[in-house]
């Protein structure tokens, strides 16, 4: 029986978290260096394992999907999806990785313009402009992206196939039986909740620097902890406001308003910037990436001692494992009776594609600006790494308006993301409920404020790379468990269901068998009559 009384992941959450936030306060260099020497530890021993790891979730969500587990429905057989297709695919989008694509859409490219990835091409050069699309269409590809399906699968498919608590410890019952709801379950749910809290702080860092330039670029805003601070706070109240209200009048308008805006800037930036050179850009990178897929994603350095491994591919996916519990909670919470197929489609499918065609216009029109214009965006992003996608706008028509209507999409995009992240942490920590109190949602989303101010202070970017790495680590080696616990309850339930279609058979074949023979006792009958 699912209730709403905050138990043990509660208070030890809130107490773990709390520790974290004293700590970033009262010692922040000691929280930095800390941070810092865990991120070497973690990166020099284990950096081969996220890429081994986060590889195998994308295959084993291409064979679930593809496998005949596809048909299985995430809900009773024959229920209708809760949500329209589209508003299903704009809440995917908008909780999983609005900030980042518009943090990084220019940034990235043209960082990778910059400094080319592993020494590959000369700096500032089409080879490197190339290379640096290639691989951001990869770190914001179908590996990112597999870390949250998995996830989302396994919630969805106990939450609403086998009508269990939507906690991550109850997609661990096929293997670990009534343990889960001990020790073993709590140290779980404790893992996710403070896992989903640095995850979703990274994110909240990363929107409110952005909004911090973007404040520069159309107020003339100064850059600093102390504005991003203070941007922080008033972010806060907004989506605090939002988290009192119902998912469907809260999260759900807000993120369809982000993606009416977003399509609006990007149809926009498509056509009134270099069109040939986005569409060109954008199939190039496609090849390359389609192209070069495997080695970059096993990519390592040992013969140079070079960290560019460490510093982006290997902080994409940690990001995106410290966010899988939250994305992909949110995600199982608005997919109930979807198809596992159609599942794995629109969660690794649509996404991506979206990610192709934004990075192709955003990051293809700043490298077309930079190449032919000499627009000098490669060294506002090296001076300030947000400032590129405003520095990008004043090439463009009507920048004053659209200059704070990309502003306007941070704040959405910032918003939808603490506010969503909100139901899931009342979930955890509410024994699985869909519907957490509003003072749980209320007092998560202020543990989440408190968090990213605290890794603002401590060091900016370079803390929020540092603690989504480390932190992603022990969540990493669970969901290797959860996948396997996960393909053992669909094969259970496979199992159960030949069973159940092999003692259908068999009884109709006994009814036949019983009706020819009532037939043969009745034909003698009738010839002895005769």
């Amino acid at each position: 029986m699912v209730t709403d009384r905050p138990g043990w992941v509660f208070y030890c959450s809130l107490v773990l978290l709390g520790a974290f936030v004293g700590l970033g306060v009262w010692y922040p260099d000691y929280l930095a260096s800390g941070a810092g020497q865990a991120l070497t530890f973690t990166t020099e021993h284990f950096g081969w394992l996220y890429l081994f790891v986060t590889t195998a979730f994308l295959l084993f969500c291409i064979g679930v999907g593809l496998s005949d587990y596809g048909h299985i429905r995430l809900g009773a057989d024959g229920e209708s999806p809760e949500f329209p297709y589209p508003a299903w695919l704009g809440m995917i989008f908008s909780a999983g990785m609005g900030v980042g694509l518009v943090f990084w859409g220019v940034a990235e490219p043209m960082t990778h313009y910059n400094l080319p990835p592993l020494g590959l091409a000369t700096p500032q050069t089409p080879e490197a402009a190339s290379l640096g699309m290639r691989y951001s269409l990869f770190h914001w590809g179908f590996h990112q992206w597999a870390n949250f399906a998995l996830v989302g699968l396994a919630i969805a498919y106990v939450r609403f196939r086998q009508q269990r608590p939507g906690l991550i410890s109850e997609a661990f019952r096929s293997t670990m039986g009534n343990r889960v709801d001990g020790g073993f379950g709590h140290a779980i749910n404790i893992l996710a909740v403070v896992s989903t809290v640095f995850g979703v702080a990274t994110t909240l860092g990363l929107g409110i620097i952005q909004i911090n330039s973007g404040l520069g670029s159309v107020a003339g805003v100064g850059f600093g902890t102390t504005q991003q601070l203070t941007i922080l706070g008033g972010i806060s109240v907004i989506f605090l406001l939002c988290a009192l209200m119902p998912l469907e009048s809260g999260v759900r308008y807000v993120s369809d308003a982000n993606m009416l805006l977003a399509a609006a800037l990007l149809g926009f930036v498509f056509f009134a910037g270099p069109t040939d050179f986005i569409t060109a850009s954008m199939t190039n990178a496609i090849g390359e990436y389609f192209g070069n897929v495997i080695g970059m994603s096993l990519v390592m350095t040992p013969y140079t001692g070079e960290d560019w491994v460490e510093r982006w591919t290997i902080f994409y996916w940690a990001w995106g494992l410290s966010w899988a519990p939250f994305v992909g909670s949110f995600i199982a919470r608005i997919s109930r009776g979807r198809t596992i197929r159609e599942f794995i489609l629109g969660v690794i499918g649509m996404p991506v594609l979206l990610s192709i065609v934004w990075f192709a216009t955003f990051g293809g029109s700043a490298l077309y600006f930079e190449l032919f214009e000499q627009g000098g965006i490669a060294a506002s992003v090296s001076q300030e790494i947000s400032s590129g996608l405003f520095h990008m706008l004043e090439f463009l028509p009507f920048n004053g308006i659209v200059g704070p209507l990309v502003l306007l999409l941070i704040i959405l995009f910032v918003i939808t993301s603490a506010n969503s992240a909100t139901f899931v942490l009342g979930m955890f920590t509410s024994q699985g409920t869909l519907s957490p109190k509003r003072w749980m949602r209320v007092l998560w989303g202020v543990i989440q404020v408190l968090v990213a101010g605290v890794l603002l202070m401590s060091g900016g970017l370079a803390a929020l790379q540092t603690i989504s790495i480390v932190a992603a680590f022990p969540f990493m080696v669970l969901m290797v468990f959860m996948a396997a616990a996960l393909l053992k309850s669909l094969r259970n339930e496979q199992r159960q269901e030949e069973l159940h279609q092999a003692l259908l058979r068999e009884r109709i074949q006994r009814m036949l068998e019983e009706h020819e023979h009532r037939r043969g006792l009745q034909d003698d009958v009738d010839d002895t009559r005769y």
